[in-house]
This record gives C-alpha cells, structure tokens and sequence, in this order.
C-alpha cells in the first residue's frame, strides 16, 4: 500500500518557489525565444536565417549564391547566421520575392533591377530594392556556329534565335542591344529555354543563335565550343557607344583571347548589367553592413569556389549601375574608402 506524505508550505515559502520559477522560466525565455538585436549576434540566442534567391540549379547565379552563403556561413564569427541558397526563377522572381518579404537578400541582373526600381519597361509598380555589391560582369553575346552564314546582328531579322529563359527577363537587356542595332525583339522568331537548351538548339540548327553569356567562362559557350566551331556577332561601335552613354548598366568588356575554344582573339564585349547582390530597402541597417563587410573581407574565397566571382574589386563593388545602394552596405564601403559618390545616383 502507497503512502501519501502531504508536506505543508508556509506563505513565505511558497513565495520563494513562485519567484524561483519565475526566474528559471525568464531564463528559458531568454535563451530560446530572445528577439534580433539588428546585428544577428549570438548573444541574442536567436539564429537568423538568411535566404539569398538566386536561379535555377546549373545556372550561374545558383552556382555563385551557393559559394556566398557557405562562406558566410563558414566565416560568420560571432554572428548567429545560417545563410541557405534558394533556387528559384532568376532576377525578376527575386525582386518580386523580396518585395513580398519571402526572401532576404537575393540575385539579379542590374538591367533588370534598373527597370523594376523605377517600375518601367512592363513592370507593374516600383519595387524598392536596393544594391549590397556588384559582383562580377554579365558579359553576354550574340553566339552563331562559324558557318551559319551570320556575319552580324542585323542577320538575325527573320531568324530563330534563343534569348533566355522565358520569364527570366534577358528582354531587358536585349531589346535595347537590338533596338541599337536597328532591330525590334519582335523582328526576330523568338525561342527560350535554359543555356543547355541552347547548345543543344545552336548544335542541331534550331535556332541560328543564341544570346548566351553570364560569369566568364561561361559553361554554355565552353560547351557548344568544344563541338562546333563558333563565332561571337560584333555590337557595331556606334551602337555600343549609344548604350553606354543611355544605360549606366552597361559597360563595355573584353573577353580575352583563348577564353573558349576557337575563339583566338580578344572579343569587344559588352557587359549586359553586372550581377549583384540586392536587399529590400527596408531590411535593417547592421544586418546589411554585417553582410556587406563578410562578403568583402572574403571575397577571395568565394572566387575560388566560383571563377566569376573574381570581378568582386574595389573599383566596381560599389559602381554605379543605375540602382540606389542600401545604406548598410554604403556605410561600410564609405568606412574602407571605395565608396564613389556617384553610387548614390
């Protein structure tokens, strides 16, 4: 038989309990469910998870947002992060995620976020996201087989050719690269896919060619090179005069001799929009700053993980591309001295 011992408290000792407990249960508290202090330190106790959209697997954004955020989450030091990649659909997708508070920070071609800031060119309003970093080079290209019998742009009129995904938004770009040149997007028999559909479309003669670029090297071209002779349609210089001087977003660059197979002398490129990091304008302050500050302290590292992120240099990570930059991230590059004033344009 159980034995049942009732034990009496007095008043003052069950006081001392009640406080005890609420003690132990504030400790709990604090440790498990304390809020961000804006910096994402661990003495908060709260992690913060960072989502960076990037594209589709395979493609170059996926590749180098994946190098980001294992070596931020590598190198946080005492910042209570885990930084994840996010596949998704590319630059536009991105920007409308991020305005929807779905993601964090993300991917994107400044010829895209150009036009979305300022939510022209079929955008349905102005997104406000902004700039962290400018990343690497958009370095893109008109791409025929050698004996296709296309010389220039002006060839494509009446032809198929391949400009990107659908939805990816390369229209951006293209459209004003055609219109330079005298063409309309319309002018041309439009096909999409991914860039491995496209050496698959320029191999088989789907399509004449194909609009393909992105970090150098890029994997598509090296790819459709290695099977087929290739050659590069040149931007005439009055046009790439004329989109340089209209949209900040382009610059001009140089593929180097011997970049891809067969490919023997320098190409005068045109970069398309560079790659850059972009954030919600309202995300706050020192979490930008923090990141900002991770990417470019290690940025050697990323490189070797991701050959295109080389371009991260202290004349064009914080470049003018048309698109305002956040405030975290202008803040850190005023403090190490590479923040041009006309970034604020």
């Amino acid at each position: 038989m159980t034995t049942l011992k009732v034990v009496r408290f007095s008043f003052a000792d069950s006081l001392l309990l009640w406080a005890a407990g609420l003690l132990a249960c504030v400790s709990l508290f604090s440790v498990g469910c304390g809020g961000t202090s804006g910096d994402g330190t661990a003495s908060t106790g709260k992690r913060l998870f960072i989502s960076v959209g990037t594209a589709p697997a395979g493609a170059v954004f996926n590749s180098v947002g994946s190098a980001i955020c294992e070596v931020v989450n590598e190198n946080r030091g005492d910042l209570n992060w885990t930084a994840n990649a996010e596949a998704t659909g590319g630059s536009m997708e991105n920007i409308r995620l991020l305005s929807q508070d779905k993601l964090q920070f993300a991917m994107s071609n400044a010829s895209i976020t150009y036009f979305a800031v300022r939510g022209t060119e079929g955008w349905e309003q102005k997104h406000d996201v902004q700039s962290v970093i400018s990343l690497f080079p958009n370095i893109a290209m008109f791409v025929t087989l050698a004996n296709s019998g296309i010389q220039n742009i002006a060839d494509l009129k009446g032809k198929r050719v391949y400009i990107g995904p659908e939805g990816a938004g390369f229209e951006y770009f293209i459209k004003p690269i055609l219109e330079a040149h005298g063409l309309k997007l319309s002018d041309l028999e439009v096909r999409y896919g991914t860039q491995q559909e496209a050496t698959e479309m320029l191999s088989d003669g789907t399509v004449v060619a194909a609009m393909l670029g992105g970090g150098t090297p890029n994997p598509a071209i090296t790819q459709v090179a290695q099977g087929n002779a290739i050659r590069f349609l040149p931007y005439e210089e009055s046009a790439k005069q004329k989109l340089l001087e209209q949209y900040p977003f382009f610059t001009a660059a140089t593929i180097p001799a011997g970049t891809y197979n067969g490919i023997d002398g320098e190409f005068a490129g045109l970069s398309v929009g560079w790659a850059h990091l972009i954030v919600h304008q309202s995300q706050d302050e020192e979490t930008v700053y923090q990141l900002t500050k991770l990417l470019w302290e290690n940025r050697e590292k990323i490189a070797t993980r991701n050959r295109a992120a080389a371009g991260i240099k202290p004349e064009t990570a914080a470049q003018t591309t048309g698109v305002p930059y956040h405030a975290g991230a202008e803040k850190y590059f005023r403090e190490i001295g590479i923040w041009p004033e006309a970034s604020t344009k």
